[in-house]
């Protein structure tokens, strides 16, 4: 059977339905796919060293033949010892590998070996320690032969564990990098001529990038480090330069679609400003100005708008979607959790109340609407009835959660989408929110296009530079650089074991002055055997998790006994949460434990203090998060980072907390520390690994994104490269995201 690049592995030769399973649990479901499963490091074993100049601690190759080999156990630890000697014309060595006694099958006296590893000392002298190993057959034994992948035909080179530069693989049980060079060696010289070139030709040259196929050879089977570096740079080249030409075509595609031209009423947006009971800050007025003119364009708006957690992007959104409602259309606003909907819902009622506008909430178990016109009065309607009244017109703004993207919420004439903390939302679900099956159909036979809501992004996630460039390169930015006046920078603090109880102390005075505190955790509940080893006093690090349950009990029966304890978290029903949250609003409740559930949107301008329990198990970002759910008044605020092991490591990343001037010089650091994946939870959008792992160069992504500006340029359509195309649309697919 030929195998091709579409070869479902099953149809590999030497690969089992064991292997099968264990490939296809790690997404490798076919050759291409295992092909472009890439080393993620490399061990040089290339330097074949004769027995005698063997050097202590150093990795080396070395060819013998075997004089002896034999199995044995510990008497104490029942373990399995291999040893082995191993003879050239310079001397011999002793091998040593533990619990492998099956290696009495494959190895034996007489046969010509070449070993691989790190050379260290025991009482009888020196030793190869649990070594990689590959038998030369008898007629191919040449010891003055250099079997370091350095010939100019690397094909020829039997040897791909040792005496060369061994590749080695992310593994999961049961595939072995070992396994896996032995399944892609004879699998990359049956694909030879047959893997196409992706890039074309003038990238290839233009970035001095090796061609496709020497890149595949040289990342799995490199003939040197450099070569290996020069392969991993293509690829990742190529990852980004498909991202980016699939976010730069995906706005493209935008710029085709048409929306509807809202013009700029300046003076109801002047009337509105002045009815606030607060001054808008410049940075306010810049990014509201720049929403209010795409909104005036034929095209749709797609932008994001970020800002530190208090900056005020609400506002500038209802300044939006004032002005879209009074030219004659509805706005839908999304936000990620029921409270925070809710939380809009009074908001945006509250201080559009002056404005004679009908307000709906809409979300999994309730539906209200406030109609100005009856002087703000709230009203408790069935859902039929609710999504009967956006389908004629009858609702201005409609706010919920991901409800509103249910197939049975229409609008008459819907204009523009807001979502909140819900970036990946493109032109397809912005499609779902359409008016009406004709409309679609009209779009599909191409005769005339529908049109499309503008579309406003929010996020108090502040976005760096490579990621704004990358995934979110089709999302104009506008950002809130500037914090409302009157407000106190909030004070820090990393706290140590020891210093527990004074920052107890601390809270209890801050209370007495009637101001509120948070403690978060990282945990609902302790498992079984985390409580198993609190019991047993175990000092694990995993026994030492903070729980909301355990600490809520701890808090309010042993620390602050006389004080208003309540506990939040994520299980509990929403109307039990809410109910919580009002008595905390209300000043009901002195200290809230909760976990990152009030990580979003939560507003309790007299919670004046923040204690982060577990504060190295949470990454700067989400700590900023936190940070910013007090602070939201003129009173001083406080944030304790409370750590159950201060490293040296913990340390100085929690340092980066007290000395960022903003949001958005942390997450550059946070980016920095962690990459990417854990960033932004980039690791479940499907985005390759070296792509993930560039994500933070800011150099390569500037030039793949030049370079896939100009092929756009060029050839918008990429009529011209079918197998970039391709690739283009799979990877718009994965990265696509709601």
């Amino acid at each position: 059977m030929k195998i091709e690049l579409s070869t479902p592995i099953e149809n590999i030769p030497r690969v089992g339905p064991i292997f099968v399973k264990k490939l296809q649990k790690i997404g490798i479901k076919t050759v291409e796919d295992l092909i472009f499963h890439f080393p993620h490091r490399y061990e040089d074993f290339s330097n074949i060293k004769p027995i005698s100049k063997a050097t202590l601690n150093k990795n080396c190759s070395i060819l013998g033949k075997i004089l002896e080999i034999k199995n044995s156990r510990t008497w104490k630890k029942k373990i399995t010892i291999t040893k082995a000697i191993i003879e050239d014309k310079t001397g011999a060595i002793e091998a040593v590998w533990f619990n492998q006694p099956y290696l009495l099958k494959s190895l034996k006296q007489g046969d010509v070996v070449c070993l691989a590893g790190k050379i260290s000392i025991g009482a009888d002298g020196m030793f190869l320690s649990n070594p990689a190993y590959e038998k030369i057959p008898q007629k191919n034994y040449q010891p003055e032969r250099k079997f370091n992948g350095s010939e100019k035909n690397e094909e020829d080179i039997s040897l791909i564990h040792t005496a060369r530069i061994v590749p080695v693989y992310p593994e999961t049980e049961g595939l072995s990098s070992r396994w896996l060079r032995y399944i892609l060696k004879p699998l990359l010289l049956e694909l030879k001529n047959k893997i196409p070139e992706v890039l074309p030709e003038e990238i290839v040259k233009g970035y001095s990038l090796l061609p496709i196929e020497k890149a595949i050879w040289q990342i799995h089977f490199p003939n040197s480090i450099k070569l290996a570096k020069k392969a991993k740079e293509r690829f990742s080249f190529q990852e980004l330069f498909l991202i980016e030409l699939s976010v730069l075509r995906e706005r493209l595609k935008l710029d085709k679609e048409k929306a509807v031209s809202v013009p700029i009423n300046i003076n109801l947006i002047k009337k509105f400003v002045g009815s606030l009971p607060f001054r808008l800050t410049d940075a306010q007025r810049k990014c509201a100005w720049q929403i209010l003119k795409d909104l005036e364009k034929q095209r749709p708006m797609s932008r994001l708008l970020q800002g530190d957690v208090g900056s005020g992007k609400t506002i500038v959104a209802i300044i939006a979607s004032l002005n879209v409602v009074k030219a004659g259309y509805q706005v839908s606003f999304m936000a990620p959790t029921e409270i925070l909907a809710k939380q809009h819902f009074q908001e945006v009622s509250k201080l559009l109340s002056p404005f004679k506008i009908k307000i709906a909430l809409l979300t999994g178990k309730e539906d209200k609407i406030i109609s100005q016109k009856l002087k703000n009065e709230l009203i408790e309607i069935s859902r039929n009835k609710l999504l009967e009244k956006a389908k004629k017109g009858e609702i201005d703004i409609l706010i919920g959660t991901h409800s509103l993207i249910q197939e049975k919420v229409k609008f008459a004439k819907l204009a523009l989408c807001i979502v909140d903390e819900q970036h990946r939302f493109g032109v397809e679900q912005r499609a779902k929110l359409s008016q009406n099956k004709k409309a679609k159909t009209l779009k599909q036979t191409n005769k005339k296009h529908s049109l499309i809501p503008h579309f406003l992004s929010m996020t108090a996630t502040p976005i760096p530079r490579t990621l704004a460039l990358t995934v979110y390169g089709d999302l104009d930015l506008s950002i809130l650089d500037e914090m409302p006046k009157g407000r106190k920078k909030v004070i820090t603090k990393i706290v140590s074991p020891k210093e527990r109880e004074k920052t107890y102390n601390f809270i209890r005075e801050r209370i007495k002055e009637k101001e509120q505190a948070f403690v978060i955790c990282p945990r609902i509940e302790a498992t079984n055997n985390e409580n198993k080893a609190l019991n047993k006093k175990e000092n694990s690090s995993w026994a030492q998790v903070k729980a909301v349950k355990e600490e809520y009990e701890k808090l309010s029966k042993k620390i602050f006994p006389k004080l208003r304890v309540e506990m939040m978290h994520g299980k509990m029903k929403i109307k039990e949460k809410e109910k919580i949250m009002k008595k905390f609003k209300k000043g009901e409740i002195d200290i809230l434990v909760s976990t990152s559930v009030v990580e979003v949107g939560i507003d309790i301008p007299k919670a004046t203090i923040m204690v982060i329990e577990g504060a190295e198990r949470f990454g700067l970002a989400q700590l900023h998060q936190f940070r910013g759910r007090v602070g939201r008044s003129d009173m001083q605020s406080y944030c304790f980072l409370l750590c159950q092991s201060l490293t040296k490591k913990t340390k100085q990343r929690l340092a980066a907390m007290l000395k960022a001037k903003s949001g958005f010089e942390l997450a550059e650091k946070d980016l920095e520390i962690r990459g990417p994946g854990s960033f932004y939870g980039l690791k479940q959008w499907g985005i390759p690994d070296l792509a993930m792992e560039n994500l933070k160069n800011l150099p390569l992504v500037e030039q793949t994104r030049q370079a896939a500006k100009k092929i756009l340029e060029e050839d918008p359509n990429l009529k011209a490269s079918p197998i970039l195309k391709d690739k283009v649309k799979k990877i718009g697919e994965k990265i696509h995201l709601e």
